[in-house]
């Protein structure tokens, strides 16, 4: 296991692997946190405030889970999860759309939302309503912004790269992660030194200080 990866509680003694397992890591913007089924990734967590904050995010949100342990086999699709997140956190190029996710409990909706969100390409960004508009839902863009506001997978599924039309006066629109839209413009910072552009929305966005 990576050593940057925090250990804890196995499965229970003589039984069978837990239904759900979570661990934490580090990147360049803090500590991190995923959890998953045999099916794939169930959710991904951002820094709080302070690392024992996401930690006590990670038990909240998933409380059936077991922590990873250090030494354990970590499934690929965790792993690759983990370099995808990394590399976002880094201004590294990184790809989003193969990490594996479990969505089973997504409506067809959200599910069709995040395979959308998923597809926009790193260091660009798109409007609600311009999602809504792919997704064949005219007006749809409140509930484009409901369902990115309850994403359990950023910045996996990238909701940040979702925006409010320009000149709203919404500016970047909600972001449910710690930190707000000042995390959501954070993330739009590195994503565009990872492309060496300004593309889209991103070029009226005051970035320069995150």
């Amino acid at each position: 296991m990576d050593p940057s990866i925090e250990g804890g509680e196995g499965a229970e003694a003589g039984g069978l692997p837990p239904l759900l397992q979570y661990l934490c890591y580090d990147t360049a913007i803090g500590l991190c946190g995923l959890a998953w089924s045999g099916q794939g990734i169930v959710g991904s967590q951002l820094p709080e405030a302070s690392r024992g904050e996401t930690r006590d995010r990670m038990r909240q949100r998933f409380p059936t889970a077991r922590k990873a342990r250090e030494g354990d086999a970590v499934p690929a699709f965790v792993q690759d999860a983990m370099v995808c997140v990394k590399a976002l956190a880094s201004s590294q190029p990184a790809v989003v759309s193969h990490v594996v996710l479990d969505e089973r409990e997504l409506t067809p909706f959200q599910r069709a939302l995040f395979t959308l969100a998923r597809q926009i390409p790193q260091g660009q960004t798109r409007s609600y309503g311009e999602l809504a508009a792919q997704l064949k839902m005219p007006g749809g863009a409140r509930a484009v912004g409901q369902a990115m506001g309850l994403n359990p997978f950023a910045p996996i599924v990238p909701c940040h790269r979702v925006l409010p039309a320009a000149g709203s006066r919404a500016g970047l629109g909600g972001f449910s992660a710690h930190g707000g839209a000042v995390t959501k413009a954070r993330l739009l910072a590195l994503e565009a030194r990872a492309t060496g552009q300004w593309v889209g929305q991103q070029g009226s966005l005051d970035l320069d200080h995150f």
